[in-house]
């Protein structure tokens, strides 16, 4: 009995007003580029644990947002109609902002996790950058030791949507084998919520910055970079910040789809490019604005 060869499955995190379907529209272009890379073998480039190819789940935050939920009209009436989501609210303009509904957004993937599991790596633009980290973190081996450790001293305790069954230290689901974060800020500094960045995330994870981004700083963004280890990458391998000329939006072009493609060879094939060689070719479609 034959059974379909492995894919390389990744979780897509959409942004603040937004939803899965909607992010799923908007990624067109970064699936076409990565589908192309990582096609099924034995088509050149193909990663050797993953012949069967690229495999994306788009899920949808919990919270419904209306039109004063956001801030400095990032978006029109029109807009939050349906397609509106979160996976939670920030209270707070500082740096030490406090995450309304994180309980909540946490429960959602990790229902995601469990039902539509497993999965190697994700991605996230903006607030599902910043989500992505999180996981990344939560699923990281001491993580919860971590939270039982700073829940002592008043810190948040350790998701219990994230804990598996069976053994009490167990968690839901596998750690991932990357994240990836477009414009995505880092964790709230709110002493309560330390265990989320302390230690540091050892997943790989790799972070795209825009350079006029005005929704999401460079100083928010650098700061989920810290918060990971070896955050701008290592000596001698594929960068882990990568700056583009834009805003807040996902870049598609091939000046910033090369680099993601080298990360995730350099993460789950060691780098190596099977069959024969692979020319790059530019992706057609446009940048597409969030």
């Amino acid at each position: 009995m034959s059974s379909e060869p492995q894919k390389l499955r990744i979780l897509m995190l959409h942004g603040f007003t937004q939803s899965g379907p909607l992010f799923e529209i908007k990624t067109k272009a970064l699936k076409k580029a990565l589908e192309k890379a990582f096609p099924a073998a034995p088509k050149p480039g193909h990663l050797k644990d993953y012949p069967g190819g690229l495999e994306f789940f788009y899920p949808t935050g919990p919270m419904k947002l209306s039109y004063t939920d956001v801030p400095g009209g990032l978006a029109e009436p029109e807009d939050l109609r349906d397609e509106a989501y979160a996976w939670w609210k920030r209270k707070g303009e500082t740096n030490d902002f406090l995450y309304d509904g994180l309980e909540a957004g946490l429960e959602a993937i990790s229902n995601v996790l469990r039902e539509e599991g497993p999965f190697h790596g994700v991605i996230g633009f903006s607030q599902g950058g910043s989500a992505s980290g999180i996981i990344a973190a939560l699923l990281q081996p001491g993580r919860k030791e971590a939270f039982d450790e700073r829940e002592a001293e008043g810190g948040i305790p350790f998701p219990e949507s994230f804990i598996g069954e069976g053994e009490p230290d167990s968690i839901v689901h596998p750690q991932l084998k990357f994240a990836v974060s477009y414009s995505g800020p880092g964790p709230s500094r709110h002493p309560k919520y330390r265990a989320l960045y302390e230690p540091k995330i050892t997943t790989p994870m790799q972070h795209f910055i825009g350079s006029v981004d005005t929704v999401v700083s460079e100083e928010k963004s650098m700061q989920l970079v810290e918060s990971c280890v070896d955050g701008k990458g290592r000596e001698g391998g594929v960068g882990r910040v990568v700056f583009h000329p834009g805003g807040h939006f996902l870049p598609t072009q091939k000046a910033t789809t090369a680099p993601l493609i080298a990360f995730i060879r350099e993460i789950v094939d060691g780098g190596a490019v099977n069959g024969s060689h692979v020319q790059e070719e530019s992706v057609e479609d446009m940048d597409v604005p969030f």
